[in-house]
């Protein structure tokens, strides 16, 4: 399952439900139980370039090969990341991944 995400590309395995639980600071119990339901609800959410770098970021890739994957430069990388970390915290994003969302 979800073998072929954007996900995968820079992981190993599918631990987005860990990052997610991490980033929250809740027990993975209360995010969406089925994986590809919760893969589906994050892409819902993010543009596939906010989702490749949450990917990218979350995997420890070096901030030069993802300035290069995007061609950014500093200043317009932390922007971006920026950009997606407010984003991740909106209530309307946060709440859809809560198992009580669906």
């Amino acid at each position: 399952m979800l073998e072929n995400s954007v996900w995968r590309q820079f992981h190993n395995d599918n631990n987005f439900r860990e990052v997610l639980a991490g980033f929250y600071k809740v027990g993975s119990e209360t995010l969406i139980d089925d994986d590809k339901t919760l893969y589906g609800v994050l892409k819902a959410k993010l543009t596939k370039k906010e989702l490749k770098l949450l990917a990218m970021d979350s995997a420890k890739v070096s901030d030069e090969e993802i300035k290069s994957a995007f061609g950014l430069d500093d200043e317009e990388l932390d922007k971006t990341k920026k950009k997606l970390y407010k984003k991740m915290i909106q209530d309307r994003v946060r709440l859809s991944f809560r198992a009580t969302s669906v």
